[in-house]
């Protein structure tokens, strides 16, 4: 059986000095965690002592592939809700803390925007005219830059990496017409459509920066699956399938989608349910490029099988398959009964809409809920698609400024309330080890000298630092330790029962 999956999002923010503010990106980004550090009191630095972003998990490194950089020395805090708060380049960038399903995973997403959000205010109240920056939850700054937001899923160690790189691929590549979070025109200089015109308006921010099927890097040669093997967890029994194709989501349903179901198909390959289909893209980089500029939905991608398919066909494929499998397995590995059964609904909900008119998917769907808005802005103001007042709407779409952003205007469906996502702000989901790294930072933060993903350090000041490892994700939940944590008044207690 698939094991359970663990969710997470990492998301690194586009961000801009306004009216007088800090121009330089890294400081920019330096100013709003300082600050929300400042105001919410985290103040636990990240520890990097295993971080491995070189390890390959094909066991090589190609020549000329260069890692990616763990910058040490820019700011890095861990939060009480579990997650990741820090500098990464030279964007702010949030961790979620690891979470037991899609839809959890989606309202900790929601809390890191707020997060974002709150920073900027403080950034302003501490620092003045320097503190006044913008933020933007998007993956392109249209002038050829790119930046992330990567997926984490964990995966059975025991599943070739190969395999799952030739069944996951065509997903990655066609759920883009749920997942993408739409941009006017084009960055790389060179994509046409088939009159030699240049591109007006694209699904996905992201698709046309990738460069290679399978690879290492993630700011170069961009692949669509990454072999990134850093499992933060116990190598020989899990993998972390760390996915950077994806967009940013502003729709909470898009971003569960995305999430959810990407997790079904990998349940799927780990239960051998996919040996047999045939649903290998034939140059999947090329297919991914055309997929993103064909709004329509209508075009083809050839098969190795010589298939001609259209991205809707192959999600309807991998979703009759899905339906097949939750009906022998259930939802175990991707959740509860309930939130699968849901899942399921909107997946099923959302291809017949794309399918019967995109435009019916507004509520739903990032790229068609911009497309929409553009489109009638062009409309009332007579402009044609290389006006530059599109480019400005198609970032305020983003714009994490709930005075200046386009998306907040809309009436986009939601997951959740405003109380649930300011609870996520500082409280850490009870079904990983997340909670057991919040709620110690909770209780004891001046007793906690570092913090990552895989143990917590201790300084109580009268003996060395006490590492305590998390190894596995699935422990140190509320079920596991809660009442441990409730009842010692002190970290030397909490160590001494651990010990014990």
């Amino acid at each position: 059986m698939a094991i359970p999956k663990i969710f997470g999002i990492e998301t690194e923010f586009g961000i801009q000095g306004v009216g007088g503010g800090e121009s330089n990106p890294v400081i920019a980004s330096s100013i709003l965690i300082n600050a929300y550090s400042q105001e919410s009191n985290d103040r636990v630095n990240w520890d990097f002592e295993d971080e491995t972003p070189g390890n390959d998990a094909r066991g090589f490194l190609n020549e000329g592939v260069f890692a990616p950089e763990v910058e040490t020395h820019l700011v890095n805090t861990v939060l009480t809700n579990g997650g990741r708060y820090y500098v990464d380049h030279a964007h702010p960038e949030y961790s979620s803390p690891e979470c037991s399903c899609a839809r959890e995973a989606v309202l900790y997403d929601r809390a890191g925007e707020q997060i974002l959000i709150r920073s900027m205010r403080a950034a302003e109240r501490l620092f003045g005219e320097q503190g006044r920056i913008a933020v933007y939850k998007n993956n392109s700054d249209h002038k050829g830059n790119s930046y992330g937001c990567h997926e984490n899923y964990l995966m059975d160690r025991e599943i070739a990496f190969a395999k799952i790189a030739k069944l996951i691929t065509a997903h990655f590549v066609s759920r883009i017409i749920y997942t993408g979070s739409g941009k006017v025109g084009s960055e790389t200089g060179i994509r046409k459509d088939e009159r030699g015109l240049p591109i007006e308006y694209q699904i996905s921010q992201r698709a046309e920066f990738f460069e290679e099927e399978v690879g290492l890097e993630t700011t170069l040669k961009r692949p669509i699956v990454n072999t990134r093997d850093e499992p933060h967890c116990d190598p020989k029994r899990y993998r972390r399938l760390h996915v950077i194709c994806g967009d940013a989501n502003m729709s909470e349903v898009a971003c569960y989608l995305k999430l959810g179901v990407t997790g079904i198909i990998l349940s799927m390959i780990e239960d051998g349910w996919l040996d047999k289909t045939d649903l290998i893209l034939k140059s999947p980089v090329p297919q991914f490029h055309n997929l993103s500029t064909d709004i329509s939905l209508k075009g083809t991608m050839e098969l190795t099988s010589g298939r001609a398919i259209t991205a809707l066909e192959i999600q309807w494929a991998y979703y009759e398959i899905a339906e097949k499998y939750v009906h022998e397995n259930g939802f175990s590995s991707i959740g509860e009964e309930k939130t699968g059964a849901n899942l399921m609904e909107r997946w099923h909900q959302c291809l017949s809409n794309l399918e019967a008119d995109p435009y019916s998917a507004n509520k739903t769907v990032d790229w068609v809920a911009k497309l929409e808005l553009i489109l009638a802005y062009m409309d009332r103001h007579n402009l044609t698609w290389d006006s530059q007042r599109l480019v400005a709407m198609d970032l305020q779409y983003h714009d994490l400024r709930p005075e200046k952003s386009l998306f907040t205007r809309l009436s986009m469906e939601c997951l959740f309330d405003d109380e649930q996502v300011k609870q996520a702000m500082t409280e850490p989901p009870p079904g990983t080890r997340a909670y057991f790294r919040g709620k110690c930072l909770q209780k004891w933060m001046g007793d906690i000298a570092t913090a990552n993903w895989d143990s917590l350090v201790f300084d109580l000041g009268d003996e060395p630092l006490k590492r305590i490892p998390t190894m596995d994700p699935l422990k140190g939940t509320y079920f596991h330790v809660g009442k441990l944590i409730e009842e010692c008044a002190t970290p030397r207690q909490l160590l001494d029962k651990l010990e014990s």
